[in-house]
């Protein structure tokens, strides 16, 4: 087999496929075409493959490629895991704890208590998986995830614990296209519009499985509206985004940032009866907690209040 390191030739076929051209590959990798082009077909020549169509543009993985692709990769990944455990070994004065967190969610709040906390235990390491909140709740079950930061906290397997925040409210963004759109109005009043009415345009919302999307759906059912979703994301920064591009409604949390701008949409708080959410973390009911996971949750908590005086 190749003595190239499996790195050196993922990088190699990236740049193959995303210049579609050698010579550019090879520039970008400071290395000489004649060289590139040798250890592609060294390669081929072991697996008794071609990797690389060539004959029409993009270049594209074959299907004996895509494998070979997968298994360079999952070395790679299983390399990363090797120096992550062999760390984790070899420094034994410096505990690690894994938390994970949507992405979105984690631009709020992880500057919140994070910095602190670390004040708090210098040796300490923060690892993050910036992941769906299913995969979040999965790991954390597992023992995969020290903790778990997320919102909802109703929503949870019954065998993980939690402490949150308490009550936090949405936001309705509503653009220009809207026909509960006020000109020039910045905040429309709480309470001002039916909630049927909010739920029937034209919407703008976050991908099945999230957290807010499953209290939207539970919304919807209970005042019986058929949604007119005209658009879904992942990210909720995204979805907002499209909204302020006058395309539709979307509900946001406040942990999400939004400007006033009433030439191009108003804010609207729904009234937290309605719909409200909990910032909460996680672990599994049968983790013994120890000082610093416990402070860690102190942490989280203090701030928690904090946000909620400044609400006040």
């Amino acid at each position: 087999m190749s003595k190239i390191g499996s790195q050196d030739i993922l990088y190699y076929i990236d740049a193959i496929l995303k210049y579609s051209n050698y010579n550019k590959a090879a520039k970008s990798l400071y290395i000489s075409q004649p060289y590139l082009t040798q250890v592609i077909k060294r390669v081929e020549s072991e697996l008794n493959c071609e990797l690389i169509t060539r004959d029409k543009l993009p270049y594209r993985l074959t299907e004996q490629g895509k494998i070979y692709y997968q298994y360079l990769t999952s070395l790679e990944n299983n390399y990363a895991k090797l120096l992550s455990d062999i760390s984790d070994v070899s420094d034994s004065d410096r505990t690690v704890i894994k938390i994970g967190v949507l992405p979105s969610l984690g631009t709020y709040l992880l500057p919140l208590f994070i910095p602190e906390f670390l004040d708090m235990h210098p040796n300490c390491r923060i690892e993050l998986a910036e992941i769906l909140p299913d995969k979040s709740e999965r790991l954390t079950q597992n023992n995969e995830l020290d903790f778990w930061l997320g919102q909802n906290s109703r929503n949870i397997s019954p065998n993980l614990n939690s402490v949150s925040w308490g009550r936090h409210r949405y936001w309705a963004v509503i653009p220009r296209c809207c026909d509960l759109y006020q000109k020039d109005v910045a905040r429309i009043p709480e309470g001002s519009i039916d909630i049927s009415k909010l739920l029937s345009q034209r919407l703008i919302l976050t991908s099945k499985g999230s957290a807010i999307r499953k209290q939207i759906d539970h919304l919807l059912n209970v005042y019986k509206v058929k949604p007119n979703i005209i658009m879904e994301s992942t990210d909720i920064n995204t979805a907002l985004r499209l909204v302020t591009g006058n395309l539709g409604l979307t509900i946001i949390p406040e942990s999400v940032s939004v400007k006033e701008c009433p030439s191009d949409y108003n804010l609207y708080p729904i009234p937290i009866d309605e719909l409200s959410l909990d910032y909460f973390i996680a672990y599994h009911s049968e983790r013994t907690l120890t000082k610093i996971d416990q402070d860690l949750i102190d942490a989280f908590l203090s701030h928690g209040q904090n946000q909620s005086d400044m609400g006040d």
